[in-house]
């Protein structure tokens, strides 16, 4: 072998590992990018609640990041408070069925245990209600059981009058689309 040849077999060799240096930290940065963009915050709080109601909490916090961003403060522009978006009405149901005499009032939203308590207990209602359909339980809280239920009795919306195929409210949609994205990416950096 001559050493010209040596020399670039001797390139080659320094091109290649830097190029897989490269391609791992690019892999490495893209990671910690995903990982910035969907955060495990408040984990003791969506543990605990996740397994008292039966819910992935994997899917707690793709709704919470979806909602307010992992923001306790968070207002919507119809009064919806905290981490979860719950509205006073909601927050009245939910009371009455897990805190009926506790003194916990609508301001205590912006409490991430409270907030993150009375969500993940609305959405395993929403998934027992509609047959843990993901998709059909984001549609109900977003919109409402009401819309739900009524879109349900319509054959272009429901095949089986149980879950929603189709969304048919532009707003109803997206929130469907963006929490579905979530968990799945959620799912690919946390999951199993």
């Amino acid at each position: 072998m001559t050493k010209k040849l040596a020399k670039r077999i001797l390139w080659l060799v320094v091109l290649a590992a830097v190029a897989v240096l490269a391609v791992r930290g690019l892999r490495e940065g893209l990671y910690r990018l995903d990982v910035a963009r969907y955060p495990l915050k408040y984990t003791e709080y969506v543990e605990n609640e996740a397994v008292a109601n039966g819910v992935d909490p994997l899917l707690l916090y793709s709704i919470i990041r979806t909602e307010s961003g992992f923001d306790p403060n968070a207002e919507s522009s119809v009064g919806a408070r905290g981490l979860m978006q719950i509205t006073e009405v909601t927050f009245d149901w939910i009371k009455s069925k897990i805190a009926k005499n506790e003194p916990v009032t609508f301001d205590d939203l912006y409490d991430p245990a409270v907030n993150i308590r009375f969500g993940a207990y609305y959405f395993a209602a929403c998934l027992a209600r509609y047959h843990g359909d993901v998709s059909t339980a984001a549609a109900a809280y977003h919109s409402g059981w009401g819309t739900v239920d009524g879109l349900l009795e319509k054959a272009e919306y429901s095949a089986s009058g149980e879950t929603l195929h189709t969304f048919p409210y532009e707003q109803m949609g997206l929130y469907v689309t963006k929490i579905n994205r979530a968990y799945e990416r959620y799912q690919a950096l946390y999951g199993a």
